[in-house]
Order: structure tokens, then C-alpha cells, then sequence
């Protein structure tokens, strides 16, 4: 819940200077200059831009979430067994051994966007965080077609 809040907090802020650079930008744009109006299109692109990443980054949380809400109602959320340092790493040879367990699991079920979400969760546990990533994304996309 603490990471929910952050994450919130986060995206206030990243939506603050958004607004001001918007701001920024529509000045520039009233401006009788060239220049400051190639500014202003330039800093309203890279806003555009911004946005396009933020509002993706939200929707993949939120079915990320979802996912994992249907997984826990069929109680088959993964076990989360590492072991953690009071740093929060995880022992690198149990993070290794449940990698390999998922990774068999979605290897024999590799349609099951169930196995695929726990290959992602053993993915984000070992560190690997863009294959972590690339196994959830195609968790989503397996459960969006099977609906």
C-alpha cells in the first residue's frame, strides 16, 4: 500500500510540471518569434509525449493489478519463499531456484497467461526487471484475448 502511495504521488508531481510546462509552452507560442513558438511546439510535443508514457505506464499497473486480484481469488498468486537481507535483496540462489520453477511452468503451459504472470513476478524477484516486464505484458495480452 506504502508503494501505491508513492507511485500516486509520483504521478501528482510528474501532472504538476506537466501543467507548468504546458504553460510554458502556450507562452511561447503567443510570442511574435519564431524561435519561441518552435519552443512552444517542441515543449508541447515532449509533453504529448510524456503523457503517452504516463497514461501506458498507469494502464499496465492497473492490469498488472488486475491480473493479480483474479489470481489471488483462485488462490494460484505465487509464493513468495526468497529470503530477503535487512536490505530487502533477495538470497540470489532461492531467487534463482523459484525463477527456474516458473520459468518450467510456463515453458509446459505456454498459453496460460496464469504462468506467464508468475514467470514475471520470479522475473521482477531475480532482478531482471525489462524480462519481468515483457512476461507481464504478455500475461495482459493473453488474458485481454481470452476474454
Amino acid at each position: 500500500m506504502r508503494d501505491k502511495f508513492w507511485t500516486w504521488v509520483m504521478i501528482v508531481l510528474v501532472g504538476i510540471v506537466m501543467t507548468g510546462a504546458v504553460i510554458s509552452a502556450w507562452r511561447f507560442l503567443r510570442v511574435d518569434d519564431a524561435a519561441a513558438r518552435a519552443l512552444g511546439i517542441g515543449t508541447l510535443l515532449l509533453v504529448a509525449i510524456g503523457v503517452w508514457f504516463l497514461y501506458h505506464a498507469i494502464a499496465f499497473g492497473f492490469r498488472t493489478e488486475r491480473l493479480g486480484r483474479i489470481l489471488q481469488a483462485e488462490d494460484a498468486l505465487p509464493e513468495d519463499t526468497v529470503e530477503r537481507s535487512p536490505g530487502g535483496r533477495p538470497n540470489r540462489e532461492q531467487a534463482d531456484a523459484q525463477f527456474q520453477r516458473y520459468k518450467a511452468e510456463a515453458e509446459a503451459a505456454p498459453e496460460d497467461w496464469r504462468s506467464w504472470y508468475r514467470l514475471a513476478v520470479a522475473y521482477d524477484v531475480a532482478g531482471d526487471r525489462s524480462r519481468a516486464r515483457k512476461s507481464m505484458s504478455r500475461a495482459i495480452a493473453m488474458e485481454r484475448s481470452a476474454r
